[in-house]
């Protein structure tokens, strides 16, 4: 079988973001193939997770959006902890990526270039952790490295 890794986004985003992480992706992982779902909203994430890990991919990145409501933060918050779940069960990589409206409420441009930027490097991450392996990372520990803002370095 053909090594794979997952996307899932969501229809609530404002910003495309499961078409940025297949285009990181596909360039950082070539030969791999990528298997993409898009589901209403980050309650629906944990499901499609962990159906296109089950199929045999090595890891998968959810792309969630989460609105100005009460309502849409615990949904997130609910949405969080079944991630969690699914990297327990599976044993295999979950990146959780979110972007919150009340990052930059009164800024779509800024909001949009968080969203870009983070899903940038985090699917940049979970191509390194998939190609090679759990300590792939070691070096860049407390190195303030940011996903959605310019990194701050360590102290």
């Amino acid at each position: 079988m053909k090594k794979c890794v997952g996307v899932v986004d969501t229809t609530f985003a404002r910003v495309n973001m499961g078409k940025i992480a297949v285009e990181v992706l596909e360039k950082y992982l070539p030969g791999y193939k990528i298997i993409r779902h898009t589901v209403p909203g980050v309650k629906d994430l944990p499901g499609a997770a962990k159906r296109i890990l089950d199929s045999g991919c090595e890891g998968v990145i959810t792309l969630g959006w989460i609105g100005l409501r009460e309502a849409d933060k615990l949904s997130y918050l609910a949405a969080s902890v079944g991630l969690i779940f699914v990297e327990l069960l599976t044993g295999k990589l979950v990146i959780d990526v979110t972007v919150h409206e009340d990052e930059a409420p009164d800024d779509p441009e800024k909001l949009k270039k968080i969203a870009i930027d983070r899903v940038e490097k985090h699917a940049k991450n979970l191509a390194i952790l998939v190609k090679e392996g759990p300590r792939a990372l070691v070096d860049k520990a407390g190195q303030g490295l940011r996903q959605g803002y310019p990194d701050v370095g360590p102290l």
